[in-house]
């Protein structure tokens, strides 16, 4: 099989503004927890976000974008081993490709715990941080909370996990955050507040009062903010009152 490189590639950033208050709960969580889960419909910033936390880090990156195909224990493993191969290029040869490889292989716990001696292996690494976007497609897969359950309380402490996801996962995986060893950043979190718009706004040479019109339209959900500022952007004769309605049509006959 060959492999898309464009779903282990950091994406290319798209008109928006860094985020401190958000950057500042993902280097918290960065700190404090094994994992991060970032939870929000699609549009509400997941991936600008992470763009921008994974530039701002320092660490290493392993960057993969989840598709429904993958979930095939074979195919994810094989996209997830190379994206971390990209920072550490030794990484999965020892444990994982043989376990990997076995018929009728079904100990998912072992699996974890050979992924995590991988990034145990070879002495001392540069922090690490991995990002599973879209880890959604793929929550009926059967191995996937087994595999991750036990994976996150055993990840080293240079290693941190991300995983973006229009849905929670199953409950063994949230509730984790009761062990410290989750942190989740919800819709609610991820919609931009009025100075978070204003500045986004004024980014391109708008108005401070077309930002507050299109936040209280959008109620912050970062596509449409970035749809309307660029609509404005292109056509300076609308009113933003008119783009930001015709956005929200859109937004509503897709629902």
């Amino acid at each position: 099989m060959q492999l898309i490189l464009e779903k282990i590639t950091l994406p290319a950033s798209t008109l928006h503004v860094l985020r401190p208050r958000l950057l500042d709960l993902l280097n918290d969580s960065l700190n404090t927890c094994a994992a991060t889960i970032i939870n929000g419909r699609a549009g509400s910033g997941k991936t600008t976000l992470m763009t921008d936390f994974a530039e701002e880090s320092g660490r290493a990156l392993a960057w993969y974008k989840v598709d429904a195909p993958d979930g095939e224990l074979q195919i994810f493993f094989r996209y997830l081993i190379a994206s971390i191969q990209q920072s550490r290029p030794g990484f999965g040869r020892k444990n994982l490709q043989p376990i990997l490889h076995a018929e009728n292989f079904e100990q998912i716990d072992l699996l974890a715990e050979a992924f995590v001696y991988e990034l145990l292996d070879g002495g001392s690494h540069e922090p690490l941080l991995i990002v599973v976007e879209d880890l959604h497609l793929v929550y009926d897969a059967e191995w996937v909370v087994p595999f991750f359950r036990r994976l996150l309380p055993l990840l080293p402490n240079d290693v941190h996990i991300v995983i973006t996801s229009r849905t929670l996962p199953p409950a063994p995986l949230w509730r984790m955050r009761s062990k410290q060893r989750l942190f989740v950043i919800d819709e609610a979190e991820l919609a931009f507040t009025r100075p978070e718009a204003i500045e986004l706004f004024e980014s391109v040479g708008l108005s401070r009062e077309q930002a507050s019109i299109a936040l209280d339209h959008t109620h912050g959900r970062a596509s449409a903010l970035r749809t309307c500022a660029q609509s404005l952007t292109s056509d300076s004769d609308e009113r933003a009152e008119d783009v930001v309605a015709v956005m929200e049509s859109q937004i509503t006959g897709r629902r």
